[in-house]
């Protein structure tokens, strides 16, 4: 298929790599050294997101917060003006599920299909091609889009209609920045306590608190180890997403706020751009260690 794909940073360039090696025509947008090698692998570079869309059947956006979609798909030489009818934007970002919505109906009126399929998996998953997909849309929309999420990711989830995928993410991000920080203040404890935080990991990752956070956060976290990964600014963009959502529907989130408070003191500290596990470190400066 001819595939535009707009988004080329730390998780979207093993994505549109993917997608090359399965034999698709890839057109991409602002190009910088670090992602020449996708035109080196076959892609043809565009002057335009807009350029993108008319090149391209299906339209894939990556890129970090609400604004910067709606930038890419309605603003100046954006997506929206090169679509023709009956095209597909997926946009794998992870933003505002109410503003989805908006966007959706925004690419409707072109005539044009639209799913939101943000991912779970970090850059690990994205260089594996073992992203979790959570995607919101039609069937019709889904079924096509299907093959290309087959390229990028291992776990596709089709969780009811537009809007659907982002609150999937939403909640997935709630619970992946608590365990963060609850692996943080447990092996906090055990260093304050005067046990080996390394033995302790070894032996809660036998029990109920083992899990995928302990294993692979818990161990940078003893390691000291924080390049990204995903980044604390970006987790915290997410949880501002979730009490935002939160306060429209009437809901409390009371350790999803102090999560988020925890990494704005992180950014504060000069963490923001270091991998989400290193919010221990906000936490280890709090018990003077």
């Amino acid at each position: 298929m001819k595939i535009g794909f707009i988004g080329l940073g730390l998780m979207g360039r093993p994505m549109a790599a993917h997608l090359i090696d399965a034999g698709h025509d890839l057109f991409i947008n602002r190009v910088k050294p670090v992602s020449q090698f996708l035109v080196e692998k076959g892609a043809t570079a565009c002057d335009t997101a807009k350029a993108v869309a008319e090149a391209a059947d299906i339209i894939i956006t990556i890129v970090p917060d609400t604004p910067d979609v709606e930038t890419v798909l309605f603003g100046d030489n954006g997506v929206a003006e090169g679509l023709a009818e009956g095209k597909l934007v997926i946009d794998m970002s992870s933003i505002s599920p109410v503003e989805t919505k908006t966007f959706a109906e925004r690419i409707a009126e072109k005539g044009c299909g639209y799913l939101d399929a943000p991912v779970s998996g970090g850059e690990v998953g994205a260089k594996n091609a073992a992203l979790t997909i959570m995607v919101g849309g039609s069937d019709e929309d889904f079924a096509r889009g299907e093959p290309l999420f087959a390229a990028m990711g291992k776990t596709i989830t089709h969780v009811g209609p537009v809007g659907d995928g982002q609150t999937a993410k939403v909640a997935n991000q709630i619970i992946v920045g608590l365990t963060i920080e609850a692996v943080a203040e447990g092996l906090l404890f055990a260093k304050k306590a005067g046990a080996d935080p390394a033995k302790v990991r070894e032996a809660l990752m036998g029990g109920f608190a083992g899990s995928t956070i302990m294993k692979i956060h818990g161990e940078r976290m003893i390691a000291e180890t924080f390049d990204p990964g995903f980044r604390i600014r970006l987790h915290r963009k997410d949880l501002a997403l979730a009490i935002n959502a939160a306060r429209e529907i009437g809901l409390s989130l009371p350790n999803t706020a102090s999560t988020e408070q925890l990494m704005n003191a992180a950014i504060a500290r000069g963490d923001g751009d270091r991998d989400h596990s290193a919010l221990i470190r906000t936490l280890a400066a709090l018990a003077g260690l």
